[in-house]
Protein backbone atom coordinates (compact mmCIF):
# COMPACT_ATOMS: atom_id res chain seq x y z
CA UNK A 1 0.00 0.00 0.00
CA UNK A 2 1.49 3.33 -1.04
CA UNK A 3 1.16 5.91 1.73
CA UNK A 4 3.14 8.59 -0.06
CA UNK A 5 1.02 11.71 -0.23
CA UNK A 6 0.40 13.19 -3.64
CA UNK A 7 1.16 16.87 -4.18
CA UNK A 8 -1.92 19.08 -4.08
CA UNK A 9 -2.68 20.98 -7.24
CA UNK A 10 -2.67 24.65 -6.17
CA UNK A 11 -5.00 25.78 -8.98
CA UNK A 12 -8.29 24.62 -7.39
CA UNK A 13 -7.24 26.18 -4.07
CA UNK A 14 -6.43 29.46 -5.79
CA UNK A 15 -9.73 29.42 -7.67
CA UNK A 16 -11.71 28.83 -4.48
CA UNK A 17 -9.89 31.60 -2.63
CA UNK A 18 -10.53 34.12 -5.40
CA UNK A 19 -14.15 33.01 -5.78
CA UNK A 20 -14.97 33.27 -2.08
CA UNK A 21 -13.28 36.63 -1.56
CA UNK A 22 -14.76 38.19 -4.68
CA UNK A 23 -18.18 36.75 -3.84
CA UNK A 24 -18.03 38.31 -0.37
CA UNK A 25 -17.03 41.69 -1.78
CA UNK A 26 -19.91 41.66 -4.27
CA UNK A 27 -22.48 40.52 -1.70
CA UNK A 28 -21.46 43.23 0.76
CA UNK A 29 -21.55 46.04 -1.78
CA UNK A 30 -17.81 46.63 -1.90
CA UNK A 31 -18.06 46.90 -5.69
CA UNK A 32 -20.63 49.38 -7.08
CA UNK A 33 -23.26 48.38 -9.66
CA UNK A 34 -22.11 48.37 -13.26
CA UNK A 35 -18.41 48.26 -12.36
CA UNK A 36 -16.23 46.63 -15.03
CA UNK A 37 -13.82 43.84 -14.10
CA UNK A 38 -11.15 42.07 -16.14
CA UNK A 39 -9.58 38.65 -15.80
CA UNK A 40 -6.17 40.29 -15.92
CA UNK A 41 -7.12 42.71 -13.16
CA UNK A 42 -8.54 39.94 -10.96
CA UNK A 43 -5.44 37.82 -11.51
CA UNK A 44 -3.17 40.71 -10.59
CA UNK A 45 -5.17 41.66 -7.48
CA UNK A 46 -5.23 38.10 -6.13
CA UNK A 47 -1.83 37.10 -7.50
CA UNK A 48 -3.16 34.16 -9.50
CA UNK A 49 -2.95 33.04 -13.11
CA UNK A 50 -5.72 33.54 -15.64
CA UNK A 51 -7.17 30.05 -15.06
CA UNK A 52 -8.31 30.58 -11.42
CA UNK A 53 -9.50 34.08 -12.30
CA UNK A 54 -11.55 32.75 -15.22
CA UNK A 55 -13.06 29.90 -13.19
CA UNK A 56 -14.07 32.16 -10.30
CA UNK A 57 -15.72 34.58 -12.74
CA UNK A 58 -17.53 31.71 -14.45
CA UNK A 59 -19.04 30.62 -11.13
CA UNK A 60 -20.06 34.15 -10.18
CA UNK A 61 -21.69 34.71 -13.57
CA UNK A 62 -23.67 31.48 -13.06
CA UNK A 63 -24.88 32.79 -9.68
CA UNK A 64 -25.91 36.15 -11.11
CA UNK A 65 -23.26 38.03 -9.12
CA UNK A 66 -21.51 39.12 -12.32
CA UNK A 67 -22.72 39.57 -15.88
CA UNK A 68 -20.79 38.89 -19.06
CA UNK A 69 -21.66 40.45 -22.42
CA UNK A 70 -21.31 38.74 -25.78
CA UNK A 71 -18.05 40.62 -26.24
CA UNK A 72 -16.72 39.20 -22.97
CA UNK A 73 -17.08 42.36 -20.86
CA UNK A 74 -17.43 41.44 -17.18
CA UNK A 75 -19.31 43.70 -14.77
CA UNK A 76 -21.38 43.75 -11.61
CA UNK A 77 -25.15 43.78 -12.23
CA UNK A 78 -26.90 47.04 -13.03
CA UNK A 79 -30.46 46.05 -12.10
CA UNK A 80 -33.58 47.38 -13.75
CA UNK A 81 -36.56 48.44 -11.65
CA UNK A 82 -38.38 45.27 -12.72
CA UNK A 83 -35.48 43.12 -11.58
CA UNK A 84 -35.31 44.93 -8.22
CA UNK A 85 -39.03 44.32 -7.72
CA UNK A 86 -38.59 40.65 -8.60
CA UNK A 87 -35.72 40.15 -6.16
CA UNK A 88 -37.58 42.06 -3.43
CA UNK A 89 -40.54 39.70 -3.90
CA UNK A 90 -38.19 36.71 -3.65
CA UNK A 91 -36.71 38.06 -0.42
CA UNK A 92 -40.21 38.49 1.00
CA UNK A 93 -41.17 34.91 0.14
CA UNK A 94 -37.98 33.14 1.20
CA UNK A 95 -36.93 35.16 4.22
CA UNK A 96 -40.37 35.36 5.81
CA UNK A 97 -40.56 31.57 5.62
CA UNK A 98 -37.06 31.18 7.07
CA UNK A 99 -37.91 33.49 9.97
CA UNK A 100 -41.13 31.62 10.64
CA UNK A 101 -39.27 28.29 10.76
CA UNK A 102 -36.63 29.80 13.04
CA UNK A 103 -39.14 31.11 15.59
CA UNK A 104 -39.64 27.83 17.54
CA UNK A 105 -35.84 27.64 18.03
CA UNK A 106 -35.37 31.31 18.94
CA UNK A 107 -33.87 30.90 22.41
CA UNK A 108 -32.68 33.78 24.58
CA UNK A 109 -29.06 33.42 23.47
CA UNK A 110 -30.10 33.92 19.84
CA UNK A 111 -32.08 37.05 20.72
CA UNK A 112 -29.11 38.47 22.62
CA UNK A 113 -26.86 37.67 19.67
CA UNK A 114 -29.21 39.51 17.32
CA UNK A 115 -29.23 42.52 19.64
CA UNK A 116 -25.43 42.59 19.63
CA UNK A 117 -25.28 42.38 15.84
CA UNK A 118 -27.88 45.13 15.54
CA UNK A 119 -25.66 47.32 17.71
CA UNK A 120 -22.89 46.79 15.12
CA UNK A 121 -25.36 47.77 12.40
CA UNK A 122 -25.93 50.98 14.33
CA UNK A 123 -22.18 51.62 14.53
CA UNK A 124 -21.85 51.17 10.78
CA UNK A 125 -24.68 53.66 10.23
CA UNK A 126 -23.05 56.16 12.61
CA UNK A 127 -19.77 55.90 10.68
CA UNK A 128 -21.58 56.02 7.32
CA UNK A 129 -19.78 52.83 6.30
CA UNK A 130 -21.91 51.28 3.55
CA UNK A 131 -19.97 48.04 3.27
CA UNK A 132 -19.97 47.40 7.03
CA UNK A 133 -23.66 48.27 7.14
CA UNK A 134 -24.54 45.75 4.44
CA UNK A 135 -22.27 43.08 5.97
CA UNK A 136 -23.69 43.43 9.50
CA UNK A 137 -27.25 43.73 8.20
CA UNK A 138 -26.90 40.44 6.33
CA UNK A 139 -25.20 38.89 9.37
CA UNK A 140 -28.30 39.81 11.39
CA UNK A 141 -30.58 38.03 8.93
CA UNK A 142 -28.29 35.02 8.41
CA UNK A 143 -27.94 34.48 12.17
CA UNK A 144 -31.71 34.30 12.52
CA UNK A 145 -32.26 32.13 9.45
CA UNK A 146 -29.66 29.56 10.47
CA UNK A 147 -32.05 28.59 13.25
CA UNK A 148 -34.59 27.56 10.61
CA UNK A 149 -32.41 24.54 9.78
CA UNK A 150 -33.37 24.87 6.12
CA UNK A 151 -30.02 25.00 4.28
CA UNK A 152 -31.43 24.84 0.75
CA UNK A 153 -33.76 27.75 1.45
CA UNK A 154 -30.96 29.76 3.07
CA UNK A 155 -28.74 29.12 0.04
CA UNK A 156 -31.48 30.57 -2.17
CA UNK A 157 -31.68 33.66 0.04
CA UNK A 158 -27.91 34.13 -0.16
CA UNK A 159 -28.04 33.92 -3.95
CA UNK A 160 -30.54 36.78 -3.95
CA UNK A 161 -28.31 38.78 -1.57
CA UNK A 162 -25.38 38.17 -3.87
CA UNK A 163 -27.23 39.49 -6.91
CA UNK A 164 -28.33 42.56 -4.97
CA UNK A 165 -25.07 43.47 -3.21
CA UNK A 166 -23.98 46.29 -5.55
CA UNK A 167 -27.54 47.63 -5.73
CA UNK A 168 -27.77 47.63 -1.93
CA UNK A 169 -24.67 49.84 -1.92
CA UNK A 170 -26.48 52.31 -4.19
CA UNK A 171 -29.60 52.12 -2.01
CA UNK A 172 -27.63 52.89 1.14
CA UNK A 173 -26.28 56.06 -0.45
CA UNK A 174 -29.78 57.17 -1.42
CA UNK A 175 -31.41 56.51 1.95
CA UNK A 176 -28.75 58.43 3.92
CA UNK A 177 -29.52 56.45 7.05
CA UNK A 178 -28.89 57.98 10.45
CA UNK A 179 -30.45 55.19 12.55
CA UNK A 180 -30.32 51.38 12.47
CA UNK A 181 -33.18 49.65 10.60
CA UNK A 182 -36.39 50.16 12.56
CA UNK A 183 -37.75 46.75 11.63
CA UNK A 184 -34.82 44.94 13.26
CA UNK A 185 -36.17 46.03 16.63
CA UNK A 186 -39.61 44.74 15.67
CA UNK A 187 -38.09 41.41 14.59
CA UNK A 188 -36.34 41.04 17.94
CA UNK A 189 -39.50 42.00 19.84
CA UNK A 190 -41.58 39.47 17.89
CA UNK A 191 -39.02 36.73 18.57
CA UNK A 192 -39.05 37.54 22.26
CA UNK A 193 -42.86 37.44 22.36
CA UNK A 194 -43.18 34.34 20.17
CA UNK A 195 -45.37 36.41 17.84
CA UNK A 196 -45.29 34.68 14.46
CA UNK A 197 -47.63 37.08 12.58
CA UNK A 198 -45.66 40.04 13.94
CA UNK A 199 -42.38 38.40 12.98
CA UNK A 200 -43.53 37.67 9.44
CA UNK A 201 -44.73 41.25 8.98
CA UNK A 202 -41.52 42.75 10.39
CA UNK A 203 -39.26 40.62 8.20
CA UNK A 204 -41.33 41.27 5.08
CA UNK A 205 -41.26 45.01 5.72
CA UNK A 206 -37.54 45.01 6.47
CA UNK A 207 -36.46 43.17 3.33
CA UNK A 208 -38.75 44.98 0.87
CA UNK A 209 -39.29 48.56 1.99
CA UNK A 210 -35.91 49.99 1.04
CA UNK A 211 -35.66 48.02 -2.19
CA UNK A 212 -39.00 49.26 -3.40
CA UNK A 213 -37.96 52.83 -2.61
CA UNK A 214 -34.98 52.25 -4.91
CA UNK A 215 -37.23 50.99 -7.70
CA UNK A 216 -39.53 54.01 -7.63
Amino acid sequence: MNLTSRPVDPAPLAHDRVYRHLRSRIMHGDIPPGAALTLRGIGKEYEVSMTPARESVRRLVAEGALSMSNSGRISTPLLSNERIEELAALRALIEVELASRALPRAHLALIERLQNINAKVGEAVAHRDAVSYIRTNLEFHRTLYLRAQAPAMLAMAETVWLQMGPTMRALYGRLRRTDPPHFHKLIIAALRAGDEPGLRLAVRSDVTQGLRMLAT
